[in-house]
């Protein structure tokens, strides 16, 4: 697509050789429209955006550097070269200030102006590719940083309030509305039982892979989205929608259908998903990802796309029980708290002995899900051997009865409580070392992920424990961290704002200005002007005082 030229000179002439002569489509550009004097090349100015303007200096009503300085205080980004039969300095160094790129003596010599433009025009286009890229980067600086946190809210570890200072930027408004859509692997699936047998490494590789496929598709089409993995094997996708968009949940399904299809070309598996029926704000997303989770945990038989709460089939007092019960229980086995873990068994127990045949027949196959979810938990929590996991998958492939699987749980419970002693401990340890960690390299972007892998544990597992132990997520622990100590720099050196931004592990100081305006409420050189007065002030004060004494 071809940039514009505005043609301003009052001597019709010389615009109209201007435009014969110069070889505009050569030039990526075209004459977008001709002035006689600044004025009119105003009024075009403010009604469409030209990407370059050949101006002539003097001119009636309005002559080039009044124009000129109009253009540059009203913003305009086109760029601006000079054509004038005055050889004088003084318009040449006014020129120079009003960030004139070029300054072109008449008699018009075209080949040096064609050579002029095509410098010109191709220093404007390296800019707009690297202020494109800029944007991207920072864009995907954001994105990254929300899908943090939507992480933290989705677990609820965060509290969700406009007086949050993570929620207080234009990045994190409170308003937004999301379509929510849970992706789960069947891990009792034939088909996922290579899964099983892979290495950490692989899987890790594995869930990358899946989240860059979610990624690309929604990208292509043109989704603003977040991907985040809640475990392995398990995803919560988020769409942001405009707040006047209805719900459209034929629209939403095809999406979805998308997402699954895509996995399945590009990563060779099949996912399950439970669409959440209706949009979510940020403060209902939690509930919201739990209430699509329980409806696809005790759903016996599964469809690949389901809608939840499923308004046409109320789940019984039973169901809800027994969701409670296996949440409580999964909460405390990941805890290592052993009197919660024995608490919740002995409800399991009682509530399965005041069923009968008919119940209990449909609660085994939700009882079976629930010790594979049992199983995933404890996998990333490193409970078992490797040899010790083999045998329990092994019983759990055989689909055996109510009791059975009541053993099974006791011996995944009972193997927590014999590791929960020496699982705090190295807990506290893993905490210890991932807050070292951490304050080694806030020089640098630091993910998750990387710091999880540092002490060797899961990311989810990471998370809780991270908050669990600093009462506070790992991205608000971080963050604060780190603008602490720009507040620190800002105040007692004198180094720039960008070399700040770098130490504290913002490599865009646009970037870094955004969040520490967020966290502050001024941006980095307001904070420094203030508090480097204030201690010059407090400084002369004590000087005063010895003076005086």
């Amino acid at each position: 697509m071809n940039g514009k030229v505005l043609l301003v000179d009052d001597e019709p002439h010389i615009t109209r050789n201007l435009e014969k002569v110069i070889p505009w489509e050569m030039l990526g550009l075209t004459v977008g429209g001709t002035a006689k004097n600044g004025m009119e090349a105003l009024e075009l100015l403010e009604s469409e955006a030209f990407d370059l303007v050949l101006c002539d200096i003097r001119m009636p009503v309005m002559d080039g550097l009044e124009l000129v300085r109009h253009i540059r205080e009203k913003g305009t980004e086109s760029d601006i070269i000079m054509l004038s039969g005055y050889q004088d300095f003084a318009y040449t160094r006014a020129a120079i200030q009003y960030g004139v790129k070029d300054y072109v003596l008449k008699p018009i010599p075209y080949d040096e102006l064609t050579g002029v433009i095509a410098r010109v025009m191709a220093n404007q286009r390296q800019k707009k590719k690297q202020q494109s890229e800029e944007r991207q980067k920072i864009g995907r600086m954001i994105d990254l940083a929300s899908e943090k946190v939507l992480y933290d809210i989705l677990m609820d570890y965060t509290e969700v309030t406009s007086g949050n200072w993570l929620f207080s930027g234009e990045e994190q408004e409170l308003d937004k509305k999301y379509v929510l859509i849970v992706l789960d692997l069947d891990v009792s699936s034939e088909r996922t039982k290579d899964w099983r047998e892979w290495s950490d490494k692989e899987r890790k590789l594995w869930n990358f892979a899946v989240c860059n496929v979610l990624r690309e598709r929604l990208q292509q089409n043109g989704l603003h989205h977040a991907v985040i993995q809640i475990r392995d094997g398990e995803w919560c996708v988020l769409i942001e929608c405009e707040k006047s968009q209805c719900y459209d949940l034929k629209q939403i399904t095809a999406w979805t259908e998308l997402l699954l299809s895509a996995v399945k070309n590009h990563v060779k598996l099949s996912l399950y998903a439970g669409i959440y029926r209706d949009y979510a704000d940020v403060t209902a997303l939690s509930q919201a990802y739990k209430l699509v989770q329980q409806g696809m945990q005790l759903t016996p038989v599964q469809e690949q796309i389901a809608v939840y709460p499923d308004d046409r089939v109320g789940s019984s007092r039973e169901d809800q029980a027994f969701w409670d019960t296996s949440e409580k229980l999964i909460g405390a086995v990941k805890r290592g708290d052993t009197v919660v873990v024995d608490d919740e068994l002995k409800r399991l127990t009682t509530q399965l002995q005041r069923m009968n045949e008919t119940s209990l027949g449909r609660f085994k196959p939700m009882l079976h899900f629930f010790v594979l979810n049992l199983m995933r938990e404890t996998k990333e929590m490193g409970i078992f051997s490797r040899e010790q996991e083999d045998l329990l998958w092994l019983k759990l492939d055989r689909r055996f009865g109510i009791k059975d699987l009541l053993s099974v749980i006791l011996q995944v419970t009972k193997a927590v409580a014999e590791k929960s002693t020496d699982k705090k401990k190295q807990s506290e340890r893993s905490m210890s070392e991932a807050k070292a960690f951490l304050g080694r390299n806030l020089y640098r972007d630091l993910s998750v992920e990387e710091a999880a892998t540092h002490v060797g544990l899961s990311t989810s597992y990471f998370s809780l424990l991270f908050k669990q132990t600093y009462n506070e997520t790992f991205i608000e622990y971080v963050t604060r961290e780190r603008m602490e100590k720009a507040k620190s720099l800002l105040a007692d050196t004198m180094k720039s704002i960008a070399q700040i931004a770098k130490e504290v592990g913002y490599a865009e100081r646009r970037y870094f200005t955004k969040v520490f305006m967020k966290y502050t409420g001024e941006n980095p050189t307001d904070y420094r002007n203030k508090h480097q007065q204030n201690a010059s002030g407090q400084a002369a004060k004590e000087g005063d005082g010895e003076w005086e004494s």
